[in-house]
This record gives C-alpha cells, structure tokens and sequence, in this order.
C-alpha cells in the first residue's frame, strides 16, 4: 500500500462521522456537513489520481469541485425556504 492509498482510506473514515451528521443532524448542519464531505470526496479523487498515474482522475476532481459547490448552492436556496 503506498503513502496515497493510505491517505485516501484516513480520508474515507473521515467521511463516516459526516455521513451521521448529515442524516441525524439538523438542516444547517447537513448543509455544512454537505459541503466538507464534497471537499474530501474532491481530495479523495486527487490522491487516487496520484496513487494510480491517472491524471483522468483529475479531471473527475476538477469536476466534482465545480458541481458540489453548485449543488451546495442550490441546497442553501431550498434551505432558505425551510427556516
């Protein structure tokens, strides 16, 4: 297992305590919860990319940073109606 494997498998335990919050916490908290486990599914995506020379990976990355913080938008938007 090389250095970027196993960061990537610290990082995925991470998202678990994140999964929790945004099920059984409140709606703002979701939200920010949302928003930080979009950012590690980002980093995630970039040190699988390193770990397996596949700089296509990048570009999913790339991706998925642009339209998590869209979709994070359009949540606070519905949000906004909710409170």
């Amino acid at each position: 297992m090389t250095v970027w494997l196993a960061a990537c498998t610290a990082l995925l335990v991470g998202l678990i305590p994140l999964g929790v919050v945004i099920l059984r916490g409140s709606v703002l908290e979701g939200l920010v919860a949302l928003e930080l486990a979009s950012v590690i599914n980002t980093l995630i995506l970039m040190l699988l990319a390193e770990a397996f020379h596949r700089p296509g990976f990048m570009d999913l990355a790339l991706a998925l940073a642009l339209l998590a913080l869209a979709g994070g938008l359009v949540f606070a938007r519905l949000v906004e109606r909710w409170i």
